[in-house]
């Protein structure tokens, strides 16, 4: 037997989650994400993460990233990431199509705080697009993953510098195994995060945590005008 290593976008889910859909199907519920099995799932998400937050749920990652930056960014702000970050490769130009400029950084699969001090500093007020989030992935489009002590690095400069940290989890199963890390250290050092389940078992679907709560608070009405509050959330 061959096994196929690319993805799991090339099988369809974890048989307990098909065997889960099919025991629950006769159960009515109350639909866009507030029937009792989200509830559960967002406590389940929490009780890991340890720290104050909300979650949201979702189709797919481009739609999770675009929608952080929706509520993180105001139209003369900026995301900054690496050149190989998804948000500037694979996303269609999403971002900039949604108005929002993203600033990368040549030569590099992880960011460092270096990195975002320079970009910082190459800045020119009022000329250039301000930059006010921090994209990275965990892991990163290269298969390499940051460990606590970067995480934590970043996360306090973003902190110094008034930058919000988003963590792209589309592989964060995957991610977090490798660098030896629990949820919490994710939910730890960062302002909002995404787990992804397209990637790692599921049908489809990423769950959006935000622990900004000035991000969380009209996080609601920004997927419903963009498209993405499942009718059957659950």
């Amino acid at each position: 037997m061959i096994y196929n290593l690319e993805s799991d976008y090339t099988e369809g889910a974890l048989p307990e989650i098909i065997e889960a859909l099919v025991s629950t199907n006769l159960e009515q519920t109350t639909g866009y994400g507030e029937d009792p099995h989200c509830e559960n799932a967002r406590r389940l998400i929490l009780g890991a993460a340890r720290r104050a937050a909300q979650v949201f749920f979702c189709v797919g990652g481009t739609q999770a990233n675009m929608l952080v930056l929706t509520a993180a960014l105001r139209p003369h702000e900026a995301a900054l990431c690496v050149e190989s970050g998804h948000i500037n490769t694979h996303e269609t130009g999403a971002p900039e199509a949604a108005g929002h400029k993203v600033i990368t950084v040549s030569g590099a699969d992880k960011l460092t705080p270096a990195d975002i001090e320079r970009a910082l500093n190459a800045h020119m007020p009022i000329h250039t697009a301000k930059p006010r989030l921090v994209y990275i992935s965990q892991s990163t489009e290269w298969g390499t993953v940051y460990t606590r002590d970067e995480l934590q690095a970043i996360y306090s400069l973003c902190r110094q510098r008034g930058l919000y940290l988003f963590i792209d989890g589309a592989r964060l199963g995957c991610g977090m195994a490798a660098a030896g890390m629990e949820l919490s250290d994710i939910a730890a050092n960062c302002d909002a995060f995404t787990i992804g389940g397209t990637k790692n078992g599921a049908l489809f679907g990423e769950a959006i945590v935000i622990s900004a709560p000035e991000l969380s608070a009209d996080f609601s009405y920004i997927m419903k005008q963009r498209g993405a509050l499942l009718a059957k959330g659950r």
